[in-house]
């Protein structure tokens, strides 16, 4: 299988407020819009690409209705610092504050309104004993 594009899709009760989350927030601009579906792409990148689903639409397999639960999105930054004051500033939940980890990354955690974790990485240095647990060659 060769895969053409990657990105997540994100079940919510609330569209309009998931999009205007994203878009006030983290940059993206939608580029299709319904009731039901709304497609994001970054205002920097438009490889970064986002959709978020109302989670009880009929095209959603009965089976994998609902709501996201259990996701962390990861988004690389070139100034998490910057970021983060932002995101403070603008009053979002902070669950993890920002700090460096010895695996290679600084990095903060927040949330959005339907509780899936965000976070915002810059990879850094790795401490020498996880530079040690890298295969040869990644």
């Amino acid at each position: 299988m060769k895969t053409t594009s990657y990105y997540p899709v994100l079940m919510t009760g609330d569209v309009a407020g998931t999009k205007a989350f994203y878009v006030a927030h983290f940059g993206f601009k939608p580029l299709f819009e319904s009731d039901w579906y709304v497609h994001l792409q970054s205002a920097d990148d438009r490889r970064v690409n986002l959709g978020i689903v109302h989670g009880d639409h009929e095209t959603i397999p009965e089976e994998g209705r609902g709501r996201t639960s259990g996701l962390l999105i990861n988004f690389e930054v070139r100034n998490p610092d910057a970021v983060y004051e932002r995101i403070t500033a603008v009053g979002l939940p902070i669950l993890c504050s920002l700090r460096d980890e010895p695996f290679g990354q600084r990095h903060f955690i927040t949330k959005d309104p339907n509780g899936v974790l965000i976070d915002v990485i810059k990879p850094i240095p790795l401490s020498p004993e996880f530079q040690a647990q890298f295969t040869e060659g990644a």
